[in-house]
């Protein structure tokens, strides 16, 4: 699994509501207190799943604070 953590609420439910538009399973999670973002909540979603949601937040323009996989018990942030 994958994580995107985001800097507001509001990114997080859009994000969610166009993830789910396009068929992509993800879940609403709290975002880990490794991460420090501006938002309390997370989305996860399969790595097998990670181009088509870097294409959906760059065509609409989604404000994230990073695209993260859990490597060794730690985020390891993905480049965009």
């Amino acid at each position: 699994m994958l994580l995107m953590a985001f800097d507001s609420t509001q990114q997080a439910l859009r994000a969610e509501m166009l993830l789910d538009y396009a068929d992509i399973e993800n879940d609403m999670c709290p975002t880990p207190k490794e991460i420090t973002a501006g938002c309390a909540l997370s989305l996860e979603f399969q790595e097998a799943d990670l181009l088509e949601v870097k294409r959906i937040i760059k065509e609409e323009r989604v404000d994230i604070h990073g695209l993260y996989s859990k490597e060794d018990g730690h985020y390891v942030n993905l480049e965009l």
